[in-house]
């Protein structure tokens, strides 16, 4: 499914505020009749949007995989959008059997504030080294201590594997692309506010390297604005099934 997480507090269902799993089970219950709690992939902020969440639920209704997707979005606001449906064995946990999940974060970087796009990307008017940028952020690929990135301590385990991170430009836009088998909170958008800064030149590549290292909690940053920010994708290892399977 994908969603603009503009008007949402977030994914996860709150009592007293609108969200993504508050939508989707409310359209379900609308859909079949049932109460559904639904589970999700990966767990977003308020603000931040999707391109590529997973969630999933239980129900006892039986309906062709092409109908789930059409009915439920006759019942889902505008702004979320079920995009494919799956049956899967009952044994299947959307979230912990997630293997990779890719966020992107998109700057648009020049001096007059964007207009058509505002609501997707956070705004930077000065000129970003996007070489150094990119230079920076590759000592977060591999098995690491990401406390230094995380906005939140809890006493869970800190460390997670990056497989991926860099930034490039595109034209106004400058993108930083990062896949992992999972995040602590904010660590995406930590890791963004802190790229900004060495791009800035603010922060040395090497003084970031070493923030980066340092296993202090919360020490990079600041927190990148929401708006900016994508879930792209949710990989599992045996999901989906094939076109032939979804189609049936």
């Amino acid at each position: 499914m994908e969603y603009d997480g503009t008007r949402y507090h977030g994914s996860q269902y709150q009592t007293n505020a609108p969200t993504v799993q508050g939508e989707v089970e409310c359209s379900l219950l609308k859909l079949t009749g049932e109460a559904h709690r639904v589970s999700m992939a990966s767990r977003t902020d308020a603000g931040v949007h999707a391109r590529g969440q997973v969630a999933s639920f239980r129900t006892n209704k039986t309906l062709p995989l092409k109908a789930w997707v059409s009915a439920l979005n006759h019942h889902l606001p505008k702004d979320i959008s079920s995009t494919a449906a799956y049956e899967v064995e009952m044994g299947f946990d959307v979230r912990r059997h997630a293997v990779r999940r890719e966020y992107r974060y998109c700057i648009m970087n020049r001096p007059a504030p964007p207009a058509l796009c505002r609501g997707f990307c956070d705004f930077v008017r000065w000129p970003l080294d996007v070489d150094a940028m990119n230079e920076a952020c590759q000592v977060l690929v591999g098995r690491h201590d990401f406390a230094p990135f995380a906005s939140v301590a809890d006493g869970r385990s800190t460390h997670r594997r990056v497989f991926e991170a860099g930034v490039s430009g595109r034209g106004d836009l400058v993108v930083f692309d990062m896949a992992a088998d999972s995040f602590l909170p904010h660590q995406v958008r930590n890791t963004v506010g802190g790229l900004v800064k060495v791009g800035l030149g603010k922060t040395k590549c090497d003084d970031f390297r070493s923030m980066a290292a340092s296993g202090k909690p919360g020490v990079v940053g600041p927190t990148a604005p929401a708006r900016g920010l994508c879930l792209m994708s949710v990989k599992y290892r045996d999901f989906p099934p094939s076109q032939t399977e979804t189609e049936e």
